[in-house]
């Protein structure tokens, strides 16, 4: 599935940890990105396949209302529970978001970079496309991928995110990074760690660093 032209970064790293800034930061040096979180919401929507599935083998309990979206945290709160229910929930929205990505990389291999007019980093020579997925290991992108990059920060920083940004209690937060594989075991299989524990300042210029190096290798 590589394509010649196509460096692909595969982003991963627990809930919380900052994936979605260091994506923003990657789109602002030029390289085309997915979020399969956002994916994953999409395909989710009432009236698509991936929707009817869910409520096929949760039932509806699991909707805001009759025919009506997900309700996320009662869905949640029955797969984190539960790896029996994880891995059906995953058996039928994975195969989904995998089919979206690969068609998004098929496009992306085709279009031109782009980059932001003030920012000083050089354009790559070639078209850098990058997925964000929590699950990027667990679904097989590594053999696919270019690089593994995986972002990091303290397990007491992702519980107050989690709680500030998701409304979670401390419990359900908690719960959420528990349900996932340990850092280290990202950790040691990624080539480029990015520790999110400190300023975006300090964010930006591991990414930064890490950027040269494919734009500009054996620099």
């Amino acid at each position: 599935m590589k394509h010649p032209n196509l460096y692909l970064i595969g982003l991963t790293g627990g809930i919380a940890c900052g994936k979605s800034t260091v994506l923003t930061i990657l789109a602002e040096l030029g390289a085309h990105t997915i979020d399969a979180d956002q994916v994953t919401h999409r395909l989710q929507q009432p009236g698509t396949p991936v929707y009817q599935q869910i409520v096929d083998a949760f039932g509806p309990d699991i909707l805001v209302s009759p025919d009506g979206p997900l309700d996320r945290r009662k869905l949640g709160a029955i797969v984190f529970n539960d790896p029996v229910a994880l891995q059906r929930l995953e058996q039928i929205v994975h195969p989904a978001v995998h089919a979206t990505i690969v068609a998004w990389l098929d496009q992306s291999a085709d279009q031109a970079p782009q980059r932001r007019s003030d920012t000083p980093t050089p354009a790559p020579p070639r078209h850098i496309a990058v997925i964000d997925a929590v699950k990027l290991l667990e679904a097989g992108w590594k053999k696919d991928v270019d690089a593994i990059w995986v972002v990091t920060c303290a397990e007491e920083q992702q519980v107050k995110r989690l709680i500030r940004t998701r409304g979670m209690s401390e419990a359900e937060a908690r719960q959420r990074i528990a349900a996932q594989p340990p850092q280290s075991s990202r950790i040691a299989q990624a080539d480029v760690v990015i520790d999110n524990s400190g300023t975006l300042e300090q964010v930006w210029a591991q990414i930064e660093a890490a950027w040269q190096k494919i734009v500009e290798p054996g620099r």
